[in-house]
């Protein structure tokens, strides 16, 4: 039996584990798929390179708005996915050959099973491993549906190296997954259908952000809410989707994708068989990283329900310091910002409004639109708006949402300030904000948070 100092299960995060600083140690490195993880291979990148020239097309089919006049563009559906893939995937393939060049380390092709809390068997092989992490990330779940086995579908992995794009999609979901790949394929010319088991899109959203982005993609994309779907079936060269509680509603469309969210694939890893604590379908760590097992750790989806690459990627710090330091450092991960690439783009970090109520909390809305800074205006964008929440008695943010161009990039402030604990009153008028810049939206809405806070404060 081969022996190791250190197992990595999982390529994508996991990889970044190793340092200089282990070049004394022997290590495995176990992959089932291709080299590089979810987010580099099926994931954050290739979706967002996609996501970013459906911005583009949306940008020129508005330009009218702006006294342009321009043609309808013209999709090449293989020379996007030859600019995309054709960076990707040489970058995963020289990834993978680097590792296996290090002297001191071993790649596994295969997939990982756990035989006990020290030993993983790796296809027809078990290795033995005295520190073991887990960084398998979460797979598409696929919901229950009669006949889906047996027809043609797509998830999120498969999708976006499809080989011409369909003339009509049914996208089951009304998640994030859903919502940015009905904007790419909406924007590509596909005629999207979602079909959405609740009443709105991007639930986990704050109400104010969802009524907005309900209205807004709905012109673009045919979503049909509350739709229970009763059966899924192949006739000649389309799948019919039938749906509806009060009498059958069909749907024909030339592809299916399934978008219904992300769980770890912990039935295959067996981790059961090491004595890894679970819960709700991802395994239990501590603030060090470690699960209930000693030597064994986990970070990133497998672990973390927000799955997002930029907690895995500090939790990968966490552990690559822990492995081989006894000064152990604990992970720190509040506030969680995220962000949603469809159109408009959505950014968040803290409590929704909906949240802060179930809480019976006490807090102070302030919203400023686009429109109403010079920017905006100069933009002609009509549908975004930033919206703090904040606490009438200290004035920290309790939370913070935007809709609308460049959010991911305008959160970032109102992040820093949640963060290191300044106060709206701060953020508003501690500095300058250049003006006309977008950024005017945050200030202006700080500004108006400051004054509700202001005004609770003295009775008003």
């Amino acid at each position: 039996m081969q022996k190791y100092d250190l197992i990595i299960i999982g390529t994508g995060s996991g990889n970044t584990i190793i340092t200089p600083e282990f070049d004394d140690l022997e290590i495995a490195i176990i992959e089932k798929d291709v080299f590089g993880g979810t987010c580099l291979n099926r994931g954050c990148i290739p979706s967002k390179m996609l996501i970013h020239v459906a911005d583009v097309i949306t940008e020129i089919t508005h330009s009218h708005e702006l006294g342009i006049t321009i043609g309808s563009p013209t999709v090449n559906w293989p020379e996007i996915q030859s600019r995309i893939f054709g960076r990707i995937d040489p970058i995963s393939n020289s990834g993978e050959d680097y590792r296996k060049n290090l002297p001191n380390v071993t790649v596994y092709s295969g997939e990982a099973s756990f035989v006990t809390s020290h030993e993983i068997m790796v296809g027809d092989e078990v290795i033995r491993g005295d520190q073991i992490v887990i960084a398998t990330g979460a797979t598409p779940v696929l919901p229950t549906i009669n006949g889906l086995a047996d027809v043609p579908f797509h998830t999120s992995d498969s999708i976006m190296r499809i080989d011409e794009l369909p003339g009509r999609l049914a996208i089951i979901g009304g998640g994030y997954i859903a919502t940015e790949l009905a904007h790419v394929f909406s924007a590509f010319g596909s005629d999207v259908v979602m079909l959405v088991r609740g009443n709105t899109l991007l639930p986990q959203e704050d109400i104010s952000i969802q009524e907005r982005f309900v209205k807004v993609f709905s012109e673009r994309v045919d979503v049909r809410f509350n739709t229970t779907i009763n059966q899924i079936k192949q006739k000649d060269n389309v799948i019919v989707c039938e749906y509806g509680d009060n009498g059958p509603s069909l749907l024909e469309v030339d592809m299916l994708l399934i978008a219904t969210g992300r769980l770890p694939n912990l039935d295959s890893l067996n981790v059961g068989t090491a004595g890894i604590n679970t819960k709700n379908g991802y395994i239990v760590t501590d603030e060090y990283m470690r699960t209930s097992v000693e030597n064994i750790w986990a970070l990133g989806d497998v672990t973390n329900p927000h799955q997002l690459k930029h907690t895995a990627n500090a939790e990968a710090k966490i552990v690559s310091h822990n492995l081989i330091h006894s000064d152990l450092r604990q992970v720190d991960l509040k506030p969680i910002p995220h962000a949603v690439f469809t159109n408009p783009q959505i950014s968040s970090v803290g409590y929704t409004q909906q949240t802060l109520d179930d809480m019976n909390a006490s807090y102070v809305t302030a919203t400023e639109e686009y429109s109403d800074v010079a920017y905006g205006w100069a933009m002609e964008n009509t549908t975004g708006f930033c919206k703090i929440i904040a606490d009438p008695t200290s004035g920290m943010i309790l939370g913070a949402h935007i809709i609308g161009p460049q959010s991911s990039t305008m959160i970032h402030q109102l992040i820093q300030g949640m963060k290191f604990n300044q106060t709206v009153k701060e953020l508003s008028k501690g500095f300058l904000y250049v003006h006309p810049a977008l950024s005017e939206v945050v200030e202006n809405a700080l500004i108006k948070a400051s004054d509700e806070c202001e005004q609770r404060q003295s009775g008003f």
